[in-house]
């Protein structure tokens, strides 16, 4: 096979296996488990955002102002997104619905902000993937399968935001599978201009940690104060707890295959 057939399949493959496999479990969670699993979508949400995607685009970028200050723009960017798409809503129906609730949904507001920043990051995964693979197949294979397994976790988080935003289990596999073709696009991106993709890559990465960040802050963290008790307050928290771990594992998993 040539290096683009190899960097198409394994963008095409893994972008889709990642979906699949997060979907396995969403999918298999009853519709009541969706308001407490929400608080693991949170900490992996977070976890992705500080401990990984964020870090990746320091280093990538040299300049931490500088990575900082897009995320910073990044977050004020999406609240701008979100306010248009309220605006929307409140010339559609009345506005007293739209406060997100863990008994219903908040009328797609977090799905799509988070459809937005996983498309970033799928891209952006896709031009991981091609510059391993230019550099060597053997390189390529693992870093494809690493990126498979760190995306799982961040996957089933975002089908249970897409649940609780008020999509049916159909279209959050639908739109999560459209979003994942932008690995694919990535891919054949660095394969055409490699030096100029690789540019993006820090921009692109601090984009997606906003987007995360605002969604777990912004969006989904005031609903888990409509339960004050105590009893759900200790379950938020160690479900936030799991979702962090989540990503810790992964970090673990990767670092085994020798892939930063």
């Amino acid at each position: 096979m040539t290096t683009l057939t190899w960097i198409v399949a394994s963008a095409f493959v893994g972008g889709v296996l990642s979906v699949l496999a997060a979907s396995l479990f969403a999918f298999n969670a009853r519709v009541g488990w969706v308001p407490m699993l929400i608080s693991f979508a949170i900490g992996a949400l977070l976890g992705a955002a500080f401990l990984d995607v964020l870090p990746e685009a320091i280093v990538a970028s040299g300049d931490a102002t500088a990575t900082t200050t897009i995320v910073l723009a990044g977050i004020l960017g999406f609240f701008v997104l979100e306010k248009l798409v309220l605006w929307r809503h409140c010339h559609i129906e009345s506005c007293e619905g739209h406060e997100p609730h863990f008994g219903g949904h908040d009328h797609g507001r977090s799905g799509l902000m988070i459809l937005v920043g996983d498309t970033f990051h799928n891209f952006v995964d896709g031009i991981l993937i091609a510059a391993a693979f230019i550099e060597d197949p053997r390189l390529g294979m693992v870093t494809a399968v690493a990126i498979v397994a760190h995306e799982i976790p961040q996957e089933v988080g975002d089908f249970l935001i897409l649940l609780h935003s008020g999509y049916s289990k159909a279209r959050a596999l639908a739109y999560n599978l459209l979003s994942s073709l932008a690995t694919l696009v990535g891919g054949l991106l660095a394969w055409s201009a490699l030096s100029v993709a690789q540019t993006a890559i820090p921009a692109l990465l601090a984009l997606a940690a906003a987007n995360m960040i605002y969604v777990a802050v912004a969006d989904l963290i005031p609903g888990l104060h409509k339960r004050p008790e105590l009893r759900a307050t200790v379950q938020q928290v160690l479900l936030i707890g799991a979702g962090v771990g989540a990503i810790v594992l992964t970090h673990h998993l990767v670092g085994l295959f020798g892939v930063s």
